[in-house]
Formats: C-alpha cells, structure tokens, sequence
C-alpha cells in the first residue's frame, strides 16, 4: 500500500455510483447517469494497465463515487485531527440528513415557517440575505400575506376561483398581466415590505473561535500541552519560577502559535468559499416591468412581478400560470416524485426551486423567500461547502503513508532514547550522566523521561503532514477566488483540479466559439436573394404578412418600446432576436401581428427535431400552422414555396437551387433557418381542451416562405486559444446542432480544422451518422472526430462516453437543458453563463460567466496550476519530513541526543506546513504549464523530476548538518569554549542552518522542472512576503527568544556559516537539474510487485463474494 499511496496516479475508477433519479421526457433528457469505469490516462497506456488495487484511496473521479466509497477512505486515512482533516470533504452525514428535512417541510411547512419568523425575529444569529426586510402587512392590497400564501402553499383552486381566478388577484396585487408592475424603487420596497422579501434565513459562518476550537482538536498538539503543564509543575518546582517555567512554558507557547497560525489560516479560506456561495446563489432572473423585459438577481423578486418562463428556467419564487403552452415542470427537487407535471389553468400552482422541462409561459409570483418551500428548505439546510477532490483523497493517502513513516520513527526514537537514558548512556551538555540508578531524584527521572516523550511526540507532529491534504483546498480556494476574475465560476472544487488533466475539449459553437451577436445578412423569398436582406418592398403583400404572422406568434422573444420611448428592443435568445429584428425592419408591428390572430397549440422549439411550430387561429376563423427551423430539414418538408409575386408554386423541381441555396450560404459560415407555413381546417383541429393539449402539429405539406443567412461572427482570440489548447496537447472539438458546412467552416475560421485537407470523412461527420455506429465503432472513429455538425444532445452524450471509454479526460461545454446528461457525464462539465438554462448550470462543474472559449482555456491553465502547486509543496514538505527526520534518527541512536528540539521542530512545523503551503500554494499560473502535456489519470504524484529534486537538498541537508552535529565543535573551533555553551552554539547554528535551508528551498520548490527558479518571483508578493517573515522571525529567535527555544545568540560568521549552507542549495539544484530522469515513473518498479501480490487476494474476494 505504501508506494502505491504515495506514488500511484489517478487510479481506475470504483464500479459504485450513485445515480440521480429524474424524470426521462422525449424532450426533457435527463437520464440515468451511470459513473463509466474510465480506462487510464495518457500515462496508463505506458506503464502498463494497474489492476484495481483495492485501495480505498483509490477514487479517481469523486464526482459520482458512492458513499459506501466515500466512507471507506475516510476510514483508512491516520488523523490527528479529523474536525480540520475532513473540514472541506463532503459531510456524509448531513447529506443523508437533507432527504428527510426535505420530507418534514413538505409536512409541516405552516408550522415550519412560523418556527422560522419567531427565530428570526428573536436571535441575532441568523442573518437574512440580500435586500431583506422584515413583514410589516400595509392595507395597500385586497390580499393579505397569509391569505396569498395558503392559496399556493395549499394548492387551493377552489379559493384562486373565488378571487377571480389569475386576473382577479393580479387585480388586488395591482398587477397588469401583460407589462408586468412598475420598476420604481419606492413601489417595490413597498411590495418587500407587504409580502417579504425573496430571500431566506442563513446561519452565519463559522467564527474565528469555532476554527481556534478546530485546530486545538489536533491528539498531538493536546499530547504535547499536556506534557508541556507537566513539565512546567515540575521545572517551577526544581527550579523556581524564575528558571523553571521556560522549558514547558516555550512549549506550550509554540503550540499555541502553531495553533492560532493555522486557525487564521483556515478562517481566511472559509470567508473565500463563503463568497463563492454567494455568487453560486445569486441567480439572474428574467421578470416583466413596465412591459420590458429585464434582467435582475433572484433576490430582487417581488409578489406580484411577472416572470417568463422557459425551457431550462429555475422558477425564482411560488406563483401562479398566467399563460402557458405546453408548460411542463419538473418538481422532484421538491416532491422527490421523479416524474414531469404539466402546468395548465387547470394545475396552475407552481412551485419555488423547480425547473422548466418544457415548454413555456408567464407566472404570476404570489410567495418569495420563507412564504415558499424552497426558502424553507434553504433556511433548513446549513450551506454545505465540503465537497472531497480526487487529488485530496490521494494526498490523504500520501499522508497516510508519511504518517505510519513518522509514527514508526517516533516510537523508534523513543525507545532509542529511553534505552539510553536508562542504561546511564545520556550526557548532560557539560559532560555529566543524566540517570544514575538510585541517585536520580524521581522529579527529575519524570522531567527526563517527559522531554524525551515530548520530542517523539513532536517527531511525530512533523511527520504526519496534516497540511497536505489541506494544501489542495487551500490552492483550490485560492483559483476559485481568481478564476472569478477569468469569468469563470467553480462550482464543484473537483473539476478546478480536473481541467488540469483535460485531454479533450468539446465545444460548442453558438456564442463560445463565435460571438453569439447574430444578424440577418443574407435571404431567399420564394426563388429571389433579396438584397438588401431587409428591403420590404422588393416582397409581396402576401408573403410579408405570412412571414410577419409566423415570425411574431412562432418564438418565445418579444419586442417592446426602448426605454427612451425611441425604437425598440429585442428580447429572447440570439438566433430569436436576429429573425425579430429583420422583421422588424420589414415593417413588423410585433404586438399588433400578435393581436390579429389567436395561438391554438405550441411545439416549441427542441434541439432533437431542429424545429419549432405554432397552430393559429386567425379572425376570419382560418387556421395557419407556422414552422420554422433548420433550413435543409424544413425544406425536406415543403411541397411548394410562395413566389416574389405571392403564387403558390411547386418546389419538386427547385428544391435543388434551395438545396445550393443552403449549401451557398452555409459555406461562408451563415447560419441557414428556413420558414413555412399551411393552412389548416379548422374543423380539424380538437375542439375539447385535452385533446388540443395532445394534438401533435402537422408538419407536412409545408409552404416555404424565406430561408434567412444568420451572421455569427467568431470571436476575436478565439483562433490564438484554440491553439494555446493545441500546444498544450489538449485536442479541441467542435459539436454543433449547425449544418454540417456551417460547422466546417466556422471551424477553419477559429483554426480547429487547420485545412480543407482536415476534412476527411471521419474527422467532420453528422450526429446522425455518429449515433448510428455500433458501439466499438463509435469508440474508434470518436478519437477521429474533430467537428460534428446536425448533433443532437443525445449524440454529444454518446461522443463524450465513447471519448472517456478511449481513456480520455473530456471537458464539454453546454448551454441548453438537453446538454444536462453530457455535462454530468464528461469530467468536467462547462456551462454557459449567459445563455445557459439554470438546468445546464445545475448539471455543470464550472459556469464560463463571459460563454467565451478563451476563459475555457484559462480554466485549463488553472487547473494545471492547482496540480504543479501541490506538487511544489509536496516536494517542499518531503525535503523538510527526510532531512528532520534523518538527522534526529541518526543523531538520537549515535549519541543519545536530537539537535532539533521539540520547540524548533514546532516552527519547522509551521514554516512547512501552513506558511510553506500558503507560499507555494498560492503561485499564478504560467505559459511554461501550456507547454506541457496533460497530466495522465494515473501518472504519479511524485514524479521522477520531484524525488531527484527532493534526494539531492535532502541528502545535502543531512549531509551538513549530520557533519556539524558530530564535529561541530572543532570545525567551528569551539572547543577551547565551555562544553555546555559551546554545545548549544553548534545545536543552534544546526537548527538556524536547517531553517534558512528551508527558507531557501522553497524557492527551488517554485519551479521543480525549470533552471531560474527566481522567474516572476516578485509578482507574487504573498510568497515574498511569506519567506521575508519566516527569516524576520528566524533573526528573532535566534537573538532575542533563546531561553524559548534553547538556542544561543550566533556571532555573525556564524549568521554567515548558516547562511552559505542554505544558499549552496540553490547551485546545488541548478546542478542536480542537469542530471537526466528515467521516462518510466520510479513508482512503477514498486508498485507492480504490490499489484502482483494483492491480485490472489481480489480474485480470492471476488470468488468469495459470487458465492
């Protein structure tokens, strides 16, 4: 197990999983996540395959492992202080905890919510979140708080009816329907004041003294206060208390240091992760004010604003459907039913925190914050941070491995010294035995036998890295922080870690490649390129109106008066926009064309079908049924087109020039959208309101009307990105729900086709064709496949398995609700920020704020930056853990006594693990990280580069140091000087030596593959400031804190000696780099053996477990 913990990479991945349950809709794909078994990285197809090895640190996707996993290691980790060690991993308990508080609210919301106004009014330990005010009830509406709030928490129909119904209480919330209320501030903090606020009560973090109370919990450093009172009693009463108190009063003020040091620490971190939740909660919602449509924070929700609802969309508050069409909702983050409920004027409740399936619609809000469910629930839960990374779980083993290391050494030590001090073999500093039998008084046998306990029990303080593990959130936290500056907002902590290791990324088109700004540049009416695009009189009467009908009833924007009351704006998505802007430079009046016909059924628009429909009725009674989509998959359903002159005509023998049409305009990056129509019987259509529900809309038989060139420029840099990620071994796809020639060509522009050679049959392919591949065809000709274009959700799903099964680390980029499965399943799942539905970003690891492929990379060059500044620090701690321990080993069994004592291994401690891990654990990232290759699944931690590193300054160390303690006093020609002080200036200048090796080691540890460690060192002012405050307090303690620490005041050419030792380790690992590594891993050579050997036994346990 040890080198396999110390050594092994990401090994393979636990079969247990813990699937979501949620619905399975045909439109709303959220399937059954399954955790594939990932087969190695780039490193595992070197080094041989590892055998799953049992090991319980062995989880290298935490992402969907099992608690059964999750326990397990938890379990198999030594800790000397579990509150800290386990603070940021994922808190087991309470995650079992949150079904049932769930259960209870939904029971006992009425009693629940009164709980919480009495204990919110009461306590000041609560604080409310942003803009909250206190319930003060105004007679300014016909309804009150509690009448409003059993209607909807109720569900209560019957009493909806006796208010008259949606109207009737917009009526007495004085709401108007359609514009939604008033956006004055006045007016809306009357409404707060009326109906609360849509925020709910959160628990304060934890405070400074919960943190001190943590990194007290720590066995050894209690062990170590313990020994510390003991020593303290019997120095005071041997000594007096002008004498006696130093050695365990020096004691316990070190520990007290290391215990406030790392407790300022840690309470630093949780104020970063607090912040962070604080952005992750702070959804941007759309509302209706003064019949414009803007965005504001979820918290600035009010009773009675009214909120458009789509595909995608988290329903910001409790309310009610004022208009819907085909509104499906998925309610299991509330009722725990995974199943779809539709939302009619017949079920018109909806409920806070749920999502938009399908559909769409506008609601009224009737409850915010604590009125709901979902506050309740929220102001229930304590915000749970913790959340274990695969790296965290691996160091954990690391330190696991380091820590039986130390605890051996330390119970060696131990009885080493207490052999010694017993047999009489232990000198006092003047030459005199410690331990006569039958001379020594008991006091001082005790005092004895403590300090040698103190110093084994130190050994092991040292020895076990409890920072390590900690290390890696503390980088993490510290990349969350700036990542935020990238536009990028973490999510999950894993994936910060993970993105480092990407191999793959595949992306979108639409708004992450290009600069989602569309425009019409380009349109067919009947067989005529009109030129410009938006000149109406070259069209006729008949096609103008049809187009304008069909474009204003068939999509879910709006266009409503600017601001200014001069011109208009545009709401809706980009492709949405763009077709409503060109209408209305045709002449379009949106909410008059709106007006003159009556929507009877809506197939909105769904990504698997590329198409969208509406059934209208007009005022004379005819029925018209408007599609509009894909161009070469609406043209596929068109018998005719309407010609310039408004004649119907038949397309059979056109539909080729369209074909070239699509095929012209395609080619030059434009997006193709095709528009039909046909008339309907109106006898046809279902009279009853069920069966209109159901009606499936005819979508054959169509009458084209335009096919429109949308412009999606690409963004600029996207093109020097893409190649940052080429360099950087990370391959870069394309996967577009685009024509085919779209795709290709926006893929020359952005340079992920680097030629029109590139476009070989299985390099640029249809998701159709994709899908249609058995399953170990589709793994081969995955690794092949650079753009897919005509993709569906579905195919992106079945690209990104097929790339994980091929042993790749695949980061995908989503927006829409149907990317959901593809972004749970791929490593590390990228949703859009602007455009991506509150269902995509739930699904997600990490939010890009900006939708731009360059902050994606930026993300990657993170994620590499949190690996290399573990790895600094692991090789930092290791030198410090060999040396300490070495010299104290060889030093306690040769001549019964340690150099360092347990006050100065408590600030070599400190500076290793908490200030050096703040040092180097917080270095930005570089270029020079872009120049490699990803790091593989299964590639060791410890690399080849860090033990060369490590071995030459930890031999080096020991080297000198071991040399001062034996001939220390003649070579620093002490000799003539009185025994005991000339013994105390060579043991201080040993530890003064040690740590300013420390102090200059961690500039080698900055760069661990790279000749001028010094490289933008003074950008990072905390790792200066961190190195300038050690040495400051090393100068202090040498000269001012001696009776601390037991050292003596140095001369300063002894300051000089220490100093020359410490800085020939700079030379020294300039050298040691020129000294070639082997390619095949150290590791590997140890851990095949162990494989071997564990093998029988798995087999053995399998055979065991069948039976």
């Amino acid at each position: 197990m040890a080198s396999n913990d110390l050594n092994n990479g990401m090994f393979q991945q636990p079969s247990g999983n813990t699937n979501n349950h949620s619905p399975n809709n045909h439109r709303y794909h959220r399937h059954h996540f399954h955790d594939e078994e990932a087969a190695g990285g780039p490193g595992s197809a070197k080094f041989g395959d590892y055998e799953s090895s049992g090991d319980p640190f062995d989880i290298p996707q935490t992402k969907n492992a099992s608690l059964e996993t999750l326990k397990r290691w938890r379990q198999a980790a030594l800790v000397l202080n579990a509150s800290r060690r386990f603070r940021y991993t994922l808190d087991l308990k309470r995650e079992e905890e949150k079904e049932q508080r769930r259960r209870m609210i939904r029971s006992h919301a009425q009693v629940i919510r009164a709980a919480v106004l009495f204990k919110q009014a009461g306590e000041n330990q609560i604080v409310i979140g942003p803009s909250a005010t206190p319930l003060t009830p105004t007679g300014e509406y016909g309804i009150g708080l509690e009448q409003l709030v059993s209607i909807t928490r109720d569900h209560n129909i019957s009493a909806l009816q006796d208010y008259g119904g949606v109207k009737g209480l917009s009526q007495l919330l004085k709401t108007n329907l359609e514009k939604g209320i008033t956006e004055d501030e006045t007016y809306l903090i009357k409404r707060k004041n009326s109906f609360g606020s849509n925020t709910y009560p959160r628990k304060k973090g934890r405070s400074f003294l919960r943190f001190l109370w943590e990194a007290w919990q720590d066995l050894t450093l209690i062990i170590l206060i313990v020994a510390a009172v003991v020593s303290l009693a019997l120095g005071i009463k041997t000594e007096g208390v002008k004498e006696g108190w130093y050695d365990g009063g020096s004691i316990a003020f070190a520990v007290f240091l290391v215990i406030i040091v790392t407790a300022v620490s840690d309470y630093r971190q949780s104020l970063q992760f607090q912040n962070l939740n604080d952005e992750k909660r702070n959804i941007q919602v759309e509302v209706i004010r003064d019949g414009r449509t803007v965005k504001i924070s979820i918290f600035d929700v009010v009773v009675g604003d009214v909120v458009p609802l789509k595909i995608g969309d988290q329903v910001a508050a409790d309310g009610i459907v004022i208009t819907g069409h085909s509104l499906a909702i998925d309610e299991s983050s509330m009722t725990g039913e995974s199943k779809i409920v539709h939302k009619d004027h017949k079920a018109p409740f909806l409920m806070a925190g749920c999502k938009v399936a399908d559909g769409f619609g506008t609601m009224l809000v009737t409850g915010v914050g604590i009125n709901t469910e979902w506050g309740l629930l929220m102001a229930s839960i304590s915000e749970d941070t913790g959340e274990e990374t695969p790296l965290q779980v691996r160091l954990n083993g690391v330190a696991t491995f380091i820590g039986i290391v130390g605890l051996s050494v330390a119970v060696f030590v131990l009885i080493i010294l207490l052999v010694r001090y017993f047999t009489g073999h232990s000198k006092n500093p003047d030459g005199s035995t410690q331990y006569v039998h039958g001379v020594t008084s008991a006091s001082k046998v005790v005092d004895g036998v403590i300090k040698i306990f103190t110093v084994a029990v130190t050994i092991v303080v040292v020895a076990v890295p409890e920072g390590l593990p900690l290390a890696v959130t503390l980088t993490l936290a510290y990349s969350m922080r700036k990542m935020m500056a990238d536009k990028a907002l973490v999510r999950r902590l894993s994936a910060c870690e993970t993105m480092g290791s990407a191999t793959t990324i595949c992306s979108d088109k639409t708004g992450t490649l290009t600069l989602n700004q569309m425009t019409v540049v380009e349109a067919y009416v009947g067989k005529k390129n009109i030129n410009p695009p938006d000149e109406s009189s070259q069209l006729h009467s008949v096609v103008s109106s049809l187009l304008i009908e069909g474009i204003a009833q068939n999509t879910t924007g709006n266009v409503f008066l600017s601001k200014d009351g001069v011109g208009v704006e545009v709401s809706g998505s980009p492709t949405e926009k763009a077709i409503l802007s060109w209408a209305v430079k045709l002449g379009m009046s949106f909410d008059l064309a709106r007006s003159e016909s009556m929507i009877l059924q809506v197939f909105p628009f769904n990504s698997e079908k590329k198409r969208g429909g509406v059934a209208v009725k007009l005022n004379d009674s005819e029925v018209h049924i408007h599609w509009k989509g894909a161009a070469e998959i609406v043209l596929s359903a068109c018998t005719g087109y309407l010609d310039s002159n408004g004649c119907l005509q038949s397309i059979e023998e056109e539909k080729e020039f369209f074909k070239a049409a699509i095929n012209d305009m395609a080619v030059r990056s434009l997006r193709c959208v095709a528009i039909a129509y046909r008339s309907y019987e109106l006898d046809k259509v279902p009279a009853d309101e069920e069966n209109l529900a159901q009606w499936a809309l005819p979508e054959d038989d169509l009458v084209l009307l335009a096919i429109v060139g949308i412009k999606d420029p690409c963004r600029p840099g996207v093109k020097d990105a893409v190649n940052v990620c080429q360099k950087a071994g990370v391959k870069v796809r394309m996967v577009t729900g685009d024509n085919l020639q779209t795709a290709k060509a926006i893929a020359l522009e952005c340079g992920i086709l680097t030629s029109i050679e590139d476009s070989t049959e299985h390099n640029i392919i249809e998701g159709r064709v994709f899908r249609e591949y058995a399953e170990k065809e589709r793994e081969q000709i995955a690794m092949k496949v650079t753009v897919m274009g005509r993709s569906s959700p579905n195919d992106k799903l079945l690209l990104v398995q097929a790339l994980r099964k091929g042993g790749e680390v695949v980061a995908v980029t989503g927006d829409g609700t149907n990317d959901a499965p593809a972004l749970h399943e791929a490593d590390i799942g990228l949703s859009m920020g602007i455009q991506g539905t509150e269902v995509a970003k739930e699904s997600s690891d990490i939010i890009i704020l900006d939708d731009n492929f360059a902050s994606v990379v930026k993300v990657v060059r993170w994620g590499r930056s949190v690996y290399a500044n573990i790895q600094k620090f692991i090789q930092f701690q290791l030198t410090v853990n060999v040396a300490a321990l070495t010299i104290n080993v060889v030093a306690a069994v040769s001549s019964g006594e340690v150099p360092l004592n347990a006050v100065q291994l408590l600030w070599v401690n400190l500076i290793m693990d908490t200030l050096g891990a703040l040092a180097l654990a917080t270095e930005p990232p570089t270029d020079h990280l872009m120049h490699r290759t990803p790091v593989g699944r299964r590639e060791p931690l410890v690399t080849n580069i860090m033990w060369r590193n490590l071995l030459i300054q930890a031999v080096y160390q020991v080297a000198v140091l071991l040399v001062l303690n034996f001939a220390g006093l003649s070579i620093l020609r002490l000799n003539s000087q009185e025994r005991e002080h000339a013994v105390d200036v060579k043991n201080s200048l040993i530890f003064n030596a040690f740590v300013l090796c420390q102090i200059f080691n961690e500039f080698n540890a900055r760069k661990p593959d790279e000749i001028n460690v010094f490289s933008g060192v003074t950008k990072n002012r905390l790792f200066m400031s961190i190195v300038g405050i050690t040495f400051v307090l090393q100068v202090l303690i040498i000269e001012f804190l001696g009776k601390f620490t037991s050292t003596v005041k140095l001369n300063w050419k002894q300051w000089v000696i220490s100093i020359v030792i410490a800085i020939i380790s700079w030379p020294l690992a300039v050298l040691g780099k020129l000294i070639p590594v082997p390619a095949t891993p150290v590791s590997y050579y140890f851990t095949r053996p162990i494989q071997r050997c564990r093998a029988p036994i798995q087999r053995w346990r399998a055979a065991g477990t069948a039976m």
